[in-house]
């Protein structure tokens, strides 16, 4: 089975698995209306996947692979068992600050917005992404992928832990405080990453992780807790609210407006 073939099936897997879940367990009180919501976040990720493949030449694999051929970056002399988790570590550190550097740069912001825009918070949500953001991360990705001379089964692994932990986190899921409070301190939890979704800026402006949750710590912007309670917390921006402005066709020239 090819790098894409395995992303497809564990994204399909997680997904149906995690919409079962926040089904059985939903953790936000607001009704979703999958029925208007998720053939429009689907179709972002739909639209994203195929402006990879029709516009960028490389994706993040094919530059490990070509990474490997040439001997070039600076993980190429280090043993398997070490380098695979130093590229795993130093990606997620790398998507940390391009996510907040998509907060505080005004076209970045433009781009990144229609993601916060979401009304409402579900496994669906993780895919919502506007096709310019796909593209400016792969780039990133790539250059990071050629900078460490990632191995392209870690950078496998990492598009795949990437993919996952964006549907975990969104999802609509009550995790016992037994378990979220420990587990936050290792990796991001959907209750963690609410926060980042809250109406007021100051919340979402927080908690900018999607795998690892120690760099919110290290670098002073994580959040505990939200000022109302997960339950009823506000979602959402209040400049894209009315139904007209959730259209596809629309979320998808919001960055132009």
């Amino acid at each position: 089975m090819g790098a894409a073939a395995w992303r497809v099936a564990v994204f399909a897997l997680l997904l149906a698995v995690l919409a079962w879940a926040e089904w059985r367990w939903p953790r936000h009180r607001a009704r979703p209306d999958r029925r208007h919501r998720w053939p429009v976040n689907l179709g972002f990720g739909v639209a994203g996947a195929l402006s990879l493949r029709l516009l960028m030449p490389w994706l993040a694999i094919d530059a490990a692979l070509w990474a490997r051929q040439h001997h070039v970056g600076l993980l190429q002399a280090l043993p398997a068992w070490l380098a695979v988790p130093l590229t795993l570590v130093a990606l997620d550190l790398v998507i940390y600050a391009q996510h907040r550097l998509m907060h505080r740069v005004g076209w970045l912001w433009r781009l990144h917005r229609m993601h916060h825009s979401d009304l409402a918070l579900d496994v669906s949500s993780g895919v919502r992404f506007h096709p310019l953001e796909i593209l400016l991360s792969m780039a990133l990705k790539i250059a990071a992928v050629l900078a460490l001379g990632a191995a392209p089964a870690a950078v496998l692994a990492f598009e795949i832990l990437l993919n996952g932990f964006a549907m975990f986190t969104h999802a609509n899921l009550a995790l016992p405080a037994w378990l979220d409070r420990p587990l936050r301190w290792l990796v991001v939890t959907p209750d963690m990453h609410r926060i980042h979704h809250s109406l007021r800026r100051d919340e979402h402006d927080s908690n900018y992780g999607f795998n690892l949750s120690c760099w919110d710590r290290l670098f002073r912007s994580y959040r505990q807790a939200p000022r109302q309670p997960q339950a009823t917390l506000p979602l959402g921006l209040d400049r894209f609210r009315d139904k007209p402005e959730q259209r596809f066709g629309a979320l998808l020239l919001q960055p132009f407006r």
